[in-house]
């Protein structure tokens, strides 16, 4: 918790000049009394929402990859710019708006509203943990996952790894050479050419998008565009423009294996990123005038959510059997792979996703200072399976993002548990789908998921 007498009186200044106005909260026997005490509840966050957009916008000027997407009022983007904010004050602006959130009594409100209150609150804190990062403030992993994403990742010991690894050299052929270099040979069978990788991609974002426009409602202009690219330290990424609109980047620095192609169609498509943000942006931003959806800061709570809900949007779409038929009916032919090996393929992918946890523990390793970067590749090698070029590359993503990997395994986890808490277990589709949907068209945040 960071104390409001930490505000320098500066604070009331930096408002001024992003464009917010020190906002005066509601007596306490206003709040109490009907429509009226509802409408001054939703006037103050209204506008602390607006400054809490114009203050992500600042971050942005001095760390350009934390505005992950913005479709608001061009104007304060040139506005951002033009004014430069120091670290300092935008800091001292959040810590002051969270504080006046604080103090707003939504107890009587409706769940969209308190979801709303708490979203802004977490939304903001983490604002002040990434400035003070900016700013040179050293976090432990632990820490720096709390504060940012609003949850901690279980840590696991290598015994752990070493009983996944034990099953997977069990299923792979045998073969001379250590398990990842065996693991590498069995991959091989499974590359997708690149003179098919677009149409194969292309066939994986199609069956996606028919599947979740069965069970979800899309908007009717939602559109997307797919780029390949090189030289980037991530495998894909959804860049969201506003107006259901979505640019999907995949990178072909390294080969891509053909259970990459569902994923990141799903993940970065249907019913992930894309579906993700246009739900927000019509349910929220278009339905409710909520302008704090309008812009997406990387290094916040909300991301826990679009990457978990992504990952676990891979099997609400694409249940393993249904996934296996499908791909050796469809993709493995298209690509010109044998069929008759689908199912071997993904026992051993199965078993590799589970050692997802292991990428965590290199990023909590490293960037602790316990071990070093080419330590933390070794430890990719060893306990992801990765091979060094991938592994490499990897540690160059946990260098740029940090703890962010917690995103991708524990936010899938949480969604996972919350969803099926609702009746959404893989033997009722409907009523997955169904939380799902409710799910990707909220403010709800990690915290809000246990």
């Amino acid at each position: 918790m960071i104390d409001r007498w930490l505000v320098s009186k500066s604070t009331v200044f930096v408002l001024s000049v992003i464009g917010a106005a020190l906002l005066s909260t509601p007596p306490a026997e206003a709040q109490q009394h009907g429509s009226a005490a509802e409408t001054e509840i939703s006037s103050s966050m209204n506008r602390i929402a607006e400054a809490y957009v114009k203050l992500v916008l600042a971050v942005g000027q001095h760390e350009p990859s934390y505005v992950d997407a913005f479709y608001g009022p061009e104007a304060w983007r040139a506005e951002a710019k033009e004014a430069n904010e120091s670290l300092t004050a935008i800091r001292e602006a959040a810590v002051l708006l969270r504080a006046q959130l604080e103090e707003l009594d939504v107890s009587k409100q409706e769940e969209m509203v308190k979801l709303r209150h708490r979203y802004l609150i977490k939304q903001l804190q983490a604002v002040v943990a990434r400035v003070r990062m900016l700013e040179g403030w050293k976090f432990t992993f632990d820490e720096e996952s709390k504060a940012l994403y609003d949850a901690v990742a279980p840590v696991y010991p290598e015994r752990h790894f070493k009983a996944i690894l034990k099953r997977i050299d069990q299923e792979l052929p045998a073969g001379e050479g250590s398990l990842v270099e065996r693991l590498e040979r069995f991959k091989r069978d499974f590359i997708v050419p690149k003179d098919r990788l677009s149409a194969v991609f292309q066939a994986a974002i199609e069956e996606a998008r028919r599947k979740t426009k069965q069970h979800i409602k899309l908007p009717a202009q939602e559109s997307f565009v797919v780029e390949y690219v090189t030289n980037n330290p991530w495998g894909a990424y959804n860049w969201y423009k506003g107006n259901s609109h979505s640019v999907i980047q995949v990178n072909t620095d390294l080969p891509i294996h053909i259970s990459q192609m569902v994923d990141l169609a799903c993940h970065e498509g249907y019913p992930g990123h894309h579906v993700y943000n246009a739900l927000l942006e019509q349910s929220l931003v278009k339905g409710k005038g909520w302008i704090e959806f309008s812009v997406y800061a990387l290094y916040s709570p909300q991301s826990l959510i679009a990457e978990g809900s992504a990952n676990y949007g891979i099997e609400v779409a694409f249940p393993s059997e249904e996934r296996i038929a499908w791909e050796h009916e469809v993709l493995f032919p298209l690509a010109g792979l044998d069929p008759d090996k689908t199912r071997t393929y993904y026992r051993v992918q199965n078993l590799l996703e589970d050692l997802s946890y292991a990428t965590n523990e290199a990023a909590r390793r490293y960037l602790s200072g316990e071990i070093k970067r080419e330590e933390a590749a070794r430890w990719l090698i060893d306990f992801a399976l990765m091979p060094l070029d991938f592994a490499r590359k990897n540690v160059t993503f946990i260098d740029q993002n940090r703890s962010y990997v917690v995103n991708y395994n524990l936010g899938k986890d949480l969604v996972k548990k919350y969803i099926e808490k609702r009746g959404g277990t893989p033997d009722q589709p409907g009523k997955r789908w169904e939380e799902f949907a409710k799910l990707l068209s909220s403010p709800r945040l990690p915290s809000g998921l246990k």
